[in-house]
């Protein structure tokens, strides 16, 4: 048969389309992507299309909007021994992907 390709073709061809569709990560306008390069820090990209090498890379995605966290309802005495509940919510942005990812163990 003319134009029949062997078997191990094209199991390798279909090998390097995966490797090469694993290489490509989008980030969304708000996701940055701090890139680990076996272990270590190398930098931190996006938004937007960025490849990495899939073995060897490793990406952490960073949200970058402004996050809410609440804080549950607490019961204080003042000074002059009045008891109150006392809310609270908690706004915070992340600045620095890097900083975020590497200085602190869970930054949520």
């Amino acid at each position: 048969m003319i134009g029949a390709l062997p078997i191990p073709v094209i199991v390798i061809t279909a090998m390097v389309v995966m490797f090469l569709a694993s290489a490509i990560k989008v980030l969304n306008e708000y996701e940055r992507a701090v890139v680990f390069c076996l272990g270590r820090i190398r930098a931190a990209k996006g938004p937007g299309l960025i490849m990495i090498i899939p073995v060897i890379d490793r990406i952490v995605r960073v949200d970058m909007r402004t996050i809410t966290t609440d804080v549950p309802p607490q019961d204080v005495i003042t000074k002059d021994n009045v008891s109150i509940k006392v809310n609270a919510v908690v706004y915070f942005l992340v600045i620095d992907a890097n900083a975020a990812v590497v200085g602190v163990e869970n930054f949520l």
